[in-house]
């Protein structure tokens, strides 16, 4: 039996090199299988029959309004069903697809669509305001992405010549742009072979099958969501399940209830907030566990642990956490808890998965070992320290950077690995450790490697404290922090009563972490967030944005603007 399980795995794993097979071979073996649903079954869903059916029906669409072979299709959506229909009406036909994260901004939408070449636009409803004008006037169609219905067409070029073609698992598939966290955004070019073999490294690392539920949490313009999370389950005929709204905390509660998934795909950042915002005050408020904390705490957070399954509906078997580094305080609980978290670590230009640590292989701290089919590395390795760049070579490997093959010469060594930026170690059990990113590394006055992302995750575990980045200005550390809501009340007492308190928990913090950091890393002052930082779709900060300057309590305090004794709130824009 197990022999024709691998036989059967193989010849699948063969067969699927492009996003165009892989369409075939999903529609036609799990046709009556559930594909795309709201987690609340409301209308929108497609079995994988319907779903292809109606991929077919749009491709016909834009073939009547010339689309075709290596045009661009712009999509600019929050999840929902139709995205995969709008995803797949491109790849499966030789056009390409231009996904943009939800969250970009009207002038970011425009040059994406531009600097792309895009002739079709499909727009969500939610999001169709920030498409402007003259955007709107210089597209062949446009077309609504919540009903599949053209909202926008020019019928003089109505020419029905979008030739379609059967992709190679060399042709495009996708260009996605992203402004990562260091800046200006790039076109990451991603061929078919590159997607499709990222689909079997994730069916080698983590067997999933027909039976498992996807609760869709990520943006699907985000490589993590779009490969592991739309087009793995697809390979395997799993089911996805999304929100009709952005997961708070009692949404997502209630479709945990209903969809009783039993995989997830997460960034650290909301599994933290669990755990800052629901374990930690359990375990403080009562007296046995915190006598538990202390005298068998592998115990305490087994209980707990159950809990915390029954919590996510009672059937979760894999909940995939990526795209940062997460918590050591966090990640040695879920350990100790049973909890059936996995890390993986990749990037956009990796399609993205690399390395991943999953169920025995799970170390704190470590992104593992690569995945099926893919090289890593470490070079310019530091012989004192054993630090070196993670370098990587495999079929996943993007092309390059649309349009900018300077870039693109620059993130290639000279025998052809991709360099992640990312600096790491390896243990004696070959494991990965990432140390942060090279061009974060901030280097001492005595010529030392100081990491912020270090120093930020002993900031982060302290009372108070949501997340923080660390930034060198004039020599010295400046941790910028963002307290937790509601820490800073403006209308409840005065304002010199405020500025006391603050001081007082900035003198303390400082202290405690100084006291847990090493002498190099010594933190100089600390001043607080008046706004929550500014966010990448994996919910990293963008570091880049706060080098120089930054809109703290301090700046305004300063200036004598937006205090508390002020008429309006300094946060209000927030709330």
């Amino acid at each position: 039996m197990m022999q024709l399980y691998q036989r059967t795995r193989k010849m699948r794993e063969k067969y699927v090199d492009t996003l165009a097979k892989l369409y075939d071979y999903s529609t036609s073996i799990f046709t009556k299988e559930r594909f795309t649903a709201w987690h609340d079954n409301a209308k929108g869903g497609y079995t994988y029959g319907s779903f292809k059916l109606e991929c077919d029906s749009i491709s016909k669409l834009l073939t009547q309004y010339g689309v075709g072979e290596g045009d661009k299709v712009a999509i600019f959506g929050q999840s929902m069903p139709n995205w995969s229909v709008a995803f797949f009406s491109a790849v499966a036909f030789g056009r390409i697809a231009i996904p943009i994260l939800p969250d970009s901004s009207e002038n970011e939408v425009n040059n994406i669509v531009r600097h792309s070449g895009s002739d079709v636009l499909f727009v969500s409803q939610r999001l169709a305001s920030r498409v402007s004008a003259e955007l709107r006037d210089s597209m062949k169609l446009i077309v609504d992405m919540d009903t599949l219905e053209v909202i926008k067409s020019d019928d003089s070029r109505f020419t029905c010549d979008g030739k379609t073609i059967v992709p190679t698992p060399d042709d495009i598939a996708a260009i996605i742009y992203t402004s990562g966290t260091t800046g200006s955004a790039k076109g990451v070019v991603l061929t078919h072979r590159n997607l499709a073999s990222n689909v079997v490294s994730c069916c080698r690392s983590c067997k999933r099958d027909r039976k498992d539920r996807w609760l869709s949490l990520l943006p699907l313009a985000h490589t993590l969501e779009m490969t592991v999370g739309m087009l793995y389950p697809m390979f395997c005929g799993a089911s996805i399940y999304y929100l009709q709204k952005p997961p708070v905390p009692a949404l997502l509660l209630k479709a945990i209830k209903q969809v009783r998934p039993t995989t997830i795909l997460s960034v650290p950042l909301i599994i933290e907030k669990i755990y800052k915002g629901s374990v930690l005050p359990t375990i403080k408020g009562s007296r046995t566990l915190r006598w538990m904390d202390k005298h068998a705490n592998r115990l305490m957070c087994k209980i707990i642990g159950m809990k915390l399954k029954s919590t996510f509906g009672g059937h979760l078997t894999f909940f995939g956490v990526g795209g940062a580094k997460m918590d050591p305080e966090v990640e040695s609980f879920l350990l100790k808890a049973g909890f059936p978290y996995a890390v993986g670590y990749g990037l956009t230009e990796t399609s993205p998965l690399v390395a991943y640590s999953l169920k025995r292989w799970r170390c704190v701290g470590s992104i593992g070992y690569p995945v099926y089919n893919v090289k890593m590395k470490l070079i310019d390795v530091n012989p004192e320290t054993g630090e070196g760049e993670i370098v990587v070579k495999g079929p996943n490997v993007m092309l390059g950077y649309y349009k900018d093959p300077k870039r693109t010469k620059s993130v290639f060594t000279e025998d052809g690995w991709f360099r992640t930026n990312d600096l790491a170690v390896i243990d004696g059990k070959g494991r990965f450790f990432i140390k942060g990113r090279k061009n974060n590394m901030i280097l001492g006055s005595s010529g030392e490697n100081i990491y912020p992302e270090e120093i930020e995750s002993v900031i982060n575990n302290q009372d108070g404290v949501t997340e923080s980045i660390v930034v060198e200005r004039n020599g010295r550390l400046v941790a910028l922090v963002q307290p937790c809501d509601g820490f800073i009340d403006w209308n409840s007492e005065s304002e010199e009563k405020i500025y006391e308190k603050l001081d007082s928990w900035k003198a303390k913090l400082l202290k405690k972490v100084n006291k847990n950091v090493n002498k190099t890393s010594q933190v100089s002052s600390i001043e607080v967030m008046k706004e929550p930082f500014e966010k990448t779709a994996t919910m990293k900060i963008r570091r880049f944005k706060y080098k120089e300057s930054a809109p703290t309590v301090e700046a305004g305090r300063k200036d004598g603007v937006n205090s508390p004794a002020s008429s309006e709130n300094p946060r209000s824009g927030n709330d």
